[in-house]
């Protein structure tokens, strides 16, 4: 609804959906280590298996700077329950835009999945809850590129997939990075509630990543 808006709209939270920044930010947290968490053996093999990823998750960023990736206005905080609906299902609207900011379409299409795909929670403690959604996937998929045929580029139609792997990739980054820092930034019921969580997301991450190749049919 607002590809077509000439007026510019600044950027709510700076590199809110960066992904380098986040690496950046999970880096200055295992430096510092502020109360001493990367004692903690599992803390250290959740380090080194993102920064394994880093590289191939950061893509979007290069994309964007070779000038291949344009921003686009986003919602940015694309959830299910931030849709509201009538009783009989149908949409009435979309809330929470207070991130309503430029960003690459694969953070509306990604973020969305990161919830609506998850056969668990977010913070699920029994990881054999979680799996991706294929039936989720292709249908919001379907409906995604009828809604934005008329401006989306090829390089991010072919891309979308990636976008259902960064997001919960993300989230772990920065569930780790909290936990790391000693729980300052999310609200948290218990201590090791981003620990849990870090988990769940990578576990998300990981069953997205088995369904690439089936996402690019």
């Amino acid at each position: 609804m607002l590809s077509d808006l000439e007026a510019p709209i600044g950027e709510i939270i700076p590199d809110f959906h960066n992904i380098e920044f986040r690496l950046k930010q999970l880096d200055e947290a295992v430096a510092e280590d502020r109360i001493g968490q990367m004692r903690e053996v599992e803390v250290k093999k959740f380090v080194d298996k993102i920064r394994e990823k880093a590289e191939q998750m950061c893509l979007g960023e290069r994309l964007y700077r070779e000038g291949k990736l344009p921003k686009r206005i986003c919602h940015c905080d694309t959830k299910v329950n931030n849709m509201l609906f009538d009783k009989d299902g149908n949409v009435l609207c979309v809330i929470d835009l207070d991130t309503v900011m430029p960003s690459f379409v694969f953070s509306d299409f990604g973020d969305f999945l990161r919830s609506a795909a998850n056969t668990g929670a977010e913070d699920d403690p029994d990881l054999g809850n979680i799996h991706f959604n294929m039936e989720v996937y292709r249908a919001f998929t379907e409906g995604y590129l009828e809604g934005t045929k008329s401006f989306l580029l090829p390089i991010e139609r072919e891309n979308l997939p990636y976008a259902a792997t960064l997001f919960p990739y993300m989230q772990a980054v920065r569930f780790l990075t909290d936990y790391i820092n000693g729980n300052t930034y999310y609200k948290i019921d218990y201590a090791t509630h981003n620990l849990v969580r870090t988990r769940a997301q990578w576990k998300l991450f990981e069953e997205a990543e088995k369904c690439v190749s089936e996402m690019r049919v």
